[in-house]
């Protein structure tokens, strides 16, 4: 991981808009910076870059972690053990140390929109002014580099072959959790034998059931799947910290018409956004293409999200494929299309695939069927 660059980056923003040092307290831009990402954050970790160096401040149970995993120049760590009273009770203290080292009217560069407030009282004591940050480092973070893009691509296809293990081992009987643990295994085995000292990131949720899938967000639980139901089964895996998505609508037995109408029409609107996404269009373009195939249709009042986001560090980010968002897609963006249907009594609706824009065309790195015939699945439980 390129993180020297990526702070040169973050400097010539700097220079550009007069900044003398820029703190980072999001956990995600963190790691993009310098390499370290921890499990927890309930003991604030605090990056900050000048001119100069980078330092960061640490509880001590991260130190060892931070000196093998961050790329920085200067750690301060804070305790919370008697036997270090006097060493750095908390990570304000070392703020505020790191702080009087700067001039009065010192420009920070902050994330306004994660900025804690503690330490934005400590800076202006110091008499700091704020400066916003954020849409250079979204701007960053956007196109990806070539070393970001083969770890995508990679989470691509072993978020495809999670998926597949799950969907094709569905069955009446089981639940939903039941049903997650096939491809999450699945995932285990093939990241141990591949990916040796690697880190891996996971999410699924399988919503069953007409009430369930009209809830685009929700956790899989215990409901057992039923004959006639139908399943969204959502999934993300990160290969060392970077992220791909796929999901697919299936049934187990057959669906009803509506269901068989409204299934259409949503792969339809997904298929149209992912012929149609590529270097040079807009987000909001992309967004409209999906939209015109669902509004023909008469769907339209039964959409309740964007066509689909970014993807890379974060589960979501920036940019987003929706309807007021005029930017110019550019190479080495990626991003999940999955346009939505949610109609009552009815049930939900959403195919999601990643891709990766690049100059000489668009590069899909998930794969499973999206039709209807392959997504049908007959069979009873016969044990886990």
């Amino acid at each position: 991981m390129n993180t020297e660059k990526r702070v040169q980056k973050l400097r010539e923003v700097m220079d550009a808009k007069g900044i003398d040092v820029s703190v980072i307290f999001n956990f995600e831009n963190q790691y993009y910076f310098s390499g370290l990402k921890a499990i927890i954050y309930s003991r604030p970790i605090v990056l900050l870059v000048d001119k100069e160096k980078t330092a960061l401040i640490i509880p001590s149970l991260e130190e060892e972690h931070a000196k093998a995993k961050a790329n920085v120049d200067e750690l301060y760590v804070y305790h919370e053990v008697k036997s270090k009273t006097g060493q750095g009770g908390s990570y304000t203290e070392h703020f505020d140390t790191l702080l009087s080292r700067y001039p009065k009217g010192t420009v920070i560069g902050a994330e306004f929109a994660s900025f804690s407030v503690k330490l934005e009282q400590i800076a202006h004591q110091h008499g700091a002014e704020l400066v916003s940050i954020d849409q250079e480092i979204v701007d960053m973070r956007a196109v990806k580099d070539e070393e970001e893009m083969a770890m995508i691509a990679e989470s691509g296809r072993l978020v495809s072959l999670a998926l597949k293990h799950s969907l094709e081992n569905a069955a009446a009987g089981m639940s939903e959790i039941e049903m997650d643990q096939f491809g999450t295994r699945a995932l285990f085995t093939e990241v141990a034998e591949r990916h040796p000292n690697a880190t891996l990131d996971y999410f699924v949720m399988s919503p069953s059931g007409v009430e369930r899938t009209n809830m685009p967000h929700v956790f899989s639980n215990t409901r057992q799947l039923e004959e006639q139901d139908i399943i969204i089964h959502s999934r993300q895996v990160g290969l060392n910290g970077y992220r791909a998505e796929c999901e697919r609508t299936f049934f187990i037995g057959r669906p009803t018409d509506k269901q068989k109408d409204a299934f259409k029409v949503a792969v339809e609107a997904q298929a149209a956004a992912l012929d149609f996404i590529k270097v040079g269009v807009t987000a909001k373009e992309v967004n409209e293409v999906a939209r015109k195939v669902i509004e023909k249709a008469g769907l339209e009042p039964y959409v309740n999200h964007r066509t689909g986001h970014g993807i890379g560090i974060g589960l979501h980010e920036e940019p987003s494929l929706r309807y007021d968002n005029n930017l110019v897609l550019k190479p080495g963006m990626a991003f999940c299309v999955e346009p939505g249907i949610y109609i009552p009594e009815v049930g939900g609706f959403r195919h999601s695939d990643t891709v990766i824009l690049k100059e000489n065309g668009t590069e899909l790195i998930t794969e499973y069927p999206s039709d209807l015939e392959s997504l049908v699945f007959d069979g009873v439980k016969q044990g886990v």
